[in-house]
């Protein structure tokens, strides 16, 4: 490829150079230079080699310190975001700072024991029961009116026709007071990723693995 349409920096972390193991050693976690790795991902940028860049799972925190040195603002944050972990304070200071958030796992994906909290959501049944809608649709739509776009990933046909059959209704207030209230938990973490054998020491996550991202 000639260029990439956009370029993200995957996680605000880093882990000592060489061949990816997952998951990672504790050891192998290092500090990240933010303000370097942008300056690089700014380059990539002004050389044409990407048209866009920006960001992942990065919190409100690691976005303002990014900010403070960046001369290219990113362009996208894209972090988990569905009905059971909806980052209402991720998406105001986003949308704040003219960052768009990309949600994925917008229909919540799978937990270690197999679970997906969106699917078997009663509140999304019995509002897509409602509205003559997939669960699925009563999610994404919900996304697309919190002002985020979405990264789907079906090969289903008909799946595929459902997902862009979402722009021709809208959810009610009362159903979208309904969705607000649906309790939250987050799937992914960044210690879901790090072994849990060995010390962390190098490195202090709490800025990074925060209850709301």
């Amino acid at each position: 490829m000639d260029y990439l349409d956009l370029y993200l920096i995957h996680w605000p972390m880093s882990a000592k150079p060489g061949p990816p193991i997952f998951p990672l050693k504790r050891e192998d976690i290092m500090p990240m230079d933010l303000k370097g790795v942008w300056e690089a991902m700014e380059e990539c940028q002004r050389l044409g080699l990407a048209k866009a860049i920006g960001v992942s799972n990065f919190p409100t925190k690691k976005i303002e310190e990014l900010l403070k040195t960046a001369k290219i603002p990113p362009a996208v944050n894209q972090v988990e975001l569905n009905p059971v972990w909806q980052q209402q304070k991720l998406l105001q200071f986003c949308a704040e700072k003219g960052i768009r958030v990309t949600a994925y796992s917008p229909l919540g994906g799978q937990t270690a024991g197999g679970a997906n909290p969106v699917m078997e959501s009663e509140v999304l049944k019995e509002i897509a029961k409602a509205k003559g809608k997939t669960v699925a649709q009563v999610s994404l739509r919900w996304i697309y009116e919190q002002g985020a776009s979405m990264v789907v990933k079906s090969f289903n046909k008909e799946r595929l026709k459902q997902n862009i059959e979402i722009f021709d209704w809208e959810l009610t207030e009362e159903e979208r007071i309904k969705i607000s209230q649906i309790p939250q938990k987050k799937r992914v973490t960044v210690r879901d990723i790090i072994s849990k054998e060995g010390t962390l020491e190098s490195v202090d996550l709490s800025d990074i693995d925060c209850v709301e991202m």
